[in-house]
């Protein structure tokens, strides 16, 4: 894949850059994330055993990549409480960007329903604790999620609804509460539903993300994705909003920056 360096500055909100997936060829992948004029990318994550993998991303591109702890809502299981003392000790013992990815998942497995709001609910506490982001992954959940979130509110909460694809009044209802809205590949698919969405918002409440590897953007949908697709999401918004995708890249990057408030460790 040949891409051209873009004069655009902007931030993926939210990769695994750190998956197996790029276990191949992760040097070439961050060259080309770099060059596509992507110059943040902040990595969710996911369970204890990702934890060592994201750090040693951080470690070898400290520029680029910024690591997020928290526990991943598919991956609470019977010993969630023990992961998520893991992931406490780490937040007590050095700086992250944000808590996450949490949140609520009906999509996969609905289980551990009840172990998932426990988790969320806790994470939420060291949020708050620490000052510090939620990045929430909400897939068949986004009222649920809404409404933990409206009830945990205490005016200072603050974070991302990763991988939005609710309907409008969602999408108010989160922007309300001052709340962003990660947009990623699902703003590109022709029934992703966001472009009944985006059209009535304002960029002061957008993020960009990718999610790679998963959920590439049209053309690329199917393949592995990369935050060197995102200049495609940027343009795809710039498009729903009648406006420019350096316009795009330059205010969802201040979005980003001010959420997390320039973090660098």
């Amino acid at each position: 894949m040949e891409i051209k360096k873009v004069p655009m500055n902007l931030i993926d909100t939210h990769a695994h850059i750190y998956s197996t997936k790029f276990d191949s060829d992760r040097d070439q992948v961050i060259e080309e994330i770099r060059q596509a004029g992507v110059e943040r990318i902040y990595m969710p994550n996911v369970d204890v055993e990702t934890i060592e993998a994201m750090l040693d991303c951080e470690k070898k591109y400290p520029d680029l990549c910024i690591p997020m702890m928290g526990l991943h809502p598919c991956d609470v299981k019977e010993d969630f409480e023990s992961q998520l003392a893991v992931m406490k000790k780490w937040l007590d013992q050095r700086p992250f960007a944000a808590v996450g990815e949490i949140g609520l998942d009906l999509y996969w497995d609905k289980s551990f329903f009840e172990q998932q709001k426990q988790a969320l609910r806790t994470q939420i506490g060291w949020a708050k604790e620490f000052d510090l982001p939620i990045v929430l992954h909400c897939r068949e959940s986004m009222d649920e999620t809404i409404e933990i979130i409206r009830e945990e509110h205490d005016g200072k909460l603050r974070g991302i609804f990763h991988c939005f694809t609710g309907n409008l009044t969602q999408a108010m209802q989160i922007v309300e509460m001052g709340f962003l809205l990660g947009i990623g590949g699902v703003a590109t698919y022709k029934n992703g539903g966001l472009d009944q969405v985006i059209p009535h918002l304002s960029l002061d409440h957008l993020v960009l993300e990718t999610d790679a590897p998963y959920l590439a953007p049209v053309p690329f949908r199917g393949k592995r994705n990369t935050p060197a697709y995102l200049p495609v999401i940027a343009e795809k918004v710039g498009d729903y909003l009648q406006v420019s995708k350096e316009e795009v890249a330059e205010r969802t990057k201040a979005n980003a920056l001010n959420l997390f408030r320039d973090f660098r460790i």
